[in-house]
């Protein structure tokens, strides 16, 4: 093993670590980091007797460094060198250096914060930024500037970005250059437009290279799903077609890792890049795509997305084609876009939902704004983290973490799996509850069952049903280690509403069904669909525990709900609103009692209201809209009136222009309302009348004088239009015959004008004067008259003349 490149660093690391706390290493793939350094450092004096901690960032990864590290001892796993990942361990009492996945170190120092009886925590493949190892990171350093400034911290990286992490940690950096054997790249003529495409384009590059190349191949592809179809599409060459991702049963993944005599085509997810080393490889074919969680904010979901690798994820995965020889990479892209490439893989932490971590920061009794991370959580992302933790009882109003949160953050998974853990109340609910949260953080067994009914999912846990056999072994592991968590034993029996379970879990997932079948609508605001042929698509309610999808989010995984449960199960979410409202149809008053969840209507009945309640309705639909009332022309006569008294006297009289009486809505007219039931009474009361009552007896008998509604003129009353520029008596002339003078208003302190109309009704003249009209332009006005109306009475002297009767203004 001394011929590994990077032990010939390894003096230079112990000396750095002897020095300072902290260092990073940054050195190729194949340069033997993962397996050379943990040994090495066991040996240095600043150990004395600890154990040493190793993060790697997958289960795959973790078991077979633990298993290489240990033969090279003439050990198995579980003596001097163990593991330990979510679902299985080899540790033992002589175990010094302890290689376990990222999670699990988050989990340890929740329950043991001061990481008694270690001496150095290692991060292995520090540049693949996993949210777990940037947290886990976080902590540690916390803990090492609060408490064990003694504990070593080593950041093991394959690319140069890892230098970055030197300024965090006020590091000493150790780089090793590396011996991989050259490298020939070769990239496509032209790129592959759409992902889908992939496992096409790379079976055919895979079957040319196997013509042209010697060795096995590595083919990097971005999920299972590509793997199949790629296997599909290889069918019939001449070698050994194997996948290799991190759901593979640990006999299957062993046997990839494992030398073979026959040549082989490895299908490999992103798991392959670093870590991990399969023998025999000459030849890496790239597809250059990679799958990574990001969190839909719009949605409140976490997605996953295909997306282009780094320049760095290439660089890697290029060289295990030189691990034991020189090789070749074959990259399915131009040059032109790989010039175009970032140059590293985004930190997780930006894309991430946070509500696990933002937990794991309160229950270490640190805001993670307070902590020290290689990139800071999004400020977004974080709030809505917070607003989930709260929703599900977490956190209370100021943030701090509730006895809740804290069982929770001790039952080591995410928070809303806790939640629904702790929803549950006798222990076959528990156990339900254990098999549910087992199966969430799983690939769905039955992905071609063709709904999205969970109790089928259950059966298959419970050996009822078919299923992913690897998936299903999972399931039941994890589930297991969830019963033993929530006190009970291992193989205690399930039983219980699964659908509750789920709804406290996931209470923004709550879905309500829409008018047609597939179209529900979440607790939360949004929508989603599931398709027709689903025989849940007619249920009226779901509790949906997994949505996906792009765009709309698709249903996933659901159970039906009955609306009446909640009632008592989430009876803390659901808000009893009583409003009491117009029907729009018939104007009646009616009582409106509504339940809610979130933004789900989960009952709606109607009653009839109180008189009180009625008054009030009536009220608020007059304030809202005035115009709905009767502001007939004797009302808008009566304000003008009392506005002309106003300006002569305006400390006596009321203001009764539209924008005061509106405003005084409630003093002049609501007292009105009592004892109606429909609007369309209170638009039907006489506005006149009740102005008048609040005018008064006194000022109403002073408004009738000063300014009455008519002039006693020699032909008959003549109305007064108030609402003009100034107050104005219309009618035909002839009314006027007799009149020698025009009358005054308000004690002669308001003018009024006399407008003389010809018979067809249309003005002859407005005057103020009527005197001198008569005696001025009635001349030129009587002519024009007598022509076009000769059967009429135009005599020269009107004041003189007897009057004809007053036709009532138009």
């Amino acid at each position: 093993m001394d011929a590994l490149p990077v032990a010939e660093m390894l003096p230079a690391l112990n000396r750095a670590l002897a020095a300072k706390p902290n260092a990073v290493l940054i050195a190729p793939p194949g340069a033997g980091k993962t397996t050379l350094v943990p040994q090495a450092l066991l040996a240095a004096d600043w150990v004395r007797g600890g154990r040493i901690i190793m993060l790697e960032p997958r289960r795959l990864a973790a078991r077979a460094a633990a298993e290489r590290i240990a033969s090279l001892i003439g050990e198995a796993p579980g003596g001097l060198i163990g593991y330990r990942t979510r679902l299985e361990q080899a540790v033992g009492p002589r175990t010094r250096v302890e290689i376990i996945t990222e999670g699990l170190l988050t989990r340890r120092l929740l329950s043991d914060p001061g990481l008694d009886g270690v001496t150095c925590v290692i991060f292995d493949e520090i540049h693949e930024r996993s949210l777990e190892a940037d947290l886990a990171l976080a902590l540690t350093l916390d803990l090492q500037r609060g408490l064990r400034p003694e504990l070593r911290l080593l950041a093991m990286s394959a690319t140069a970005d890892g230098a970055r992490l030197a300024d965090l940690l006020d590091a000493t950096v150790i780089e090793s250059a590396g011996r991989a054997h050259k490298v020939a790249v070769e990239h496509a003529a032209r790129d592959i437009a759409d992902p889908r495409d992939l496992p096409e384009a790379l079976a055919r590059a895979v079957r040319a290279a196997l013509a042209a190349h010697r060795g096995d191949i590595l083919a990097f592809l971005p999920g299972v799903g590509e793997i199949r179809r790629a296997e599909v599409a290889l069918a019939g060459v001449a070698a050994e077609v194997v996948a290799l991702f991190g759901d593979l049963p640990p006999a299957e993944q062993a046997r990839v890792l494992a030398p073979s005599a026959a040549r082989r085509v490895i299908l490999a997810t992103s798991i392959a890049e670093t870590s991990l080393t399969v023998p025999g490889v000459r030849v890496v074919v790239d597809g250059g795509f990679r799958r990574a969680p990001q969190f839909d904010a719009g949605w409140a979901l976490t997605r996953l997305v295909t997306r282009r690798i780094s320049k760095a994820a290439a660089t890697q995965r290029a060289g295990r084609a030189g691990r034991e020889a020189p090789g070749v990479a074959i990259r399915l892209w131009t040059e032109a876009l790989h010039r175009g490439l970032p140059e590293f893989d985004r930190p997780e932490i930006i894309d991430a939902e946070l509500s696990s971590l933002v937990l794991s920061c309160a229950a270490w009794g640190e805001r993670s704004e307070d902590l020290r991370f290689a990139d800071p959580p999004p400020p977004g992302a974080l709030a809505s983290a917070r607003a989930l933790l709260r929703s599900l009882g977490a956190l209370d109003g100021d943030g701090r973490m509730t006895g809740r949160g804290r069982r929770m953050a001790e039952l080591g998974t995410a928070p809303r799996l806790a939640a629904m853990m702790l929803a549950a109340e006798a222990a076959p609910e528990q156990a339900l509850a254990a098999d549910l949260a087992a199966l969430l953080e799983e690939r769905d067994p039955l992905r071609d069952a063709g709904t999205a009914e969970i109790s089928l999912r259950l059966e298959a846990i419970a050996g009822r049903n078919g299923g992913d056999r690897g998936t299903i072994a999972r399931i039941r592991q994890a589930a297991a280690q969830y019963r033993a968590r929530l006190g009970l034993r291992r193989d205690a029996p399930a039983h219980g509403d699964a659908a509750l379970l789920i709804a406290a879990g996931f209470p923004d997932r709550i879905a309500s069904r829409r008018g047609e079948p597939g179209s529900f609508r979440l607790a939360e605001g949004g929508g989603a669909k599931l398709d027709l042929a689903d025989p849940l698509a007619k249920a009226p309610m779901l509790a949906v525990a997994s949505l996906g999808g792009r765009g709309a989010p698709k249903i996933g995984l659901a159970a039906v709900l009955d609306p009446e449960s909640l009632t008592t199960r989430l009876a803390d979410r659901i808000v009893t609103t009583r409003d009491v409202a117009l029907d729009g149809a018939s104007g009646t008053v009616l009582l409106r009692e509504r339940r809610r969840l979130g933004s789900l209507v989960l009952a709606d009945r109607s009653f009839p209201a109180s008189p009180d309640e009625i008054a009030s309705a009536l009220r608020d639909a007059v304030i809202a809209k005035p115009e709905r009332l009767g502001w007939s022309e004797p009302v808008r006569q009566l304000q003008a009136r009392v506005g002309w008294m106003r300006s002569i006297e305006p400390e006596d009289w009321p203001d009764f222009s539209d924008a005061a009486l509106h405003a005084t809505l409630d003093d002049w007219f609501v007292p009105y309302l009592a004892g109606l039931s429909r609007l369309k009474q209170a638009e039907a009361l006489d506005l006149a009348a009740i102005l008048r009552d609040a005018l008064g007896h006194e000022r109403s008998r002073r408004l009738d004088s000063a300014v009455p509604e008519h002039i006693a003129a020699p032909g008959g009353r003549v109305a007064i239009d108030y609402t003009a520029p100034a107050p104005v008596a219309s009618a035909r002339a002839q009314a006027f015959y007799g009149l020698d003078e025009t009358p005054g208003l308000a004690g002669g302190k308001l003018a009024l004008r006399i407008a003389l109309l010809s018979p067809a009704g249309r003005p002859i003249a407005v005057t103020g004067d009527l005197a001198g009209f008569w005696r001025g332009g009635w001349a030129d006005a009587r002519r024009d008259m007598r022509g076009r109306y000769p059967k009429h009475d135009w005599p020269e002297e009107p004041w003189r003349a007897p009057a004809r009767p007053a036709r009532p203004r138009r």
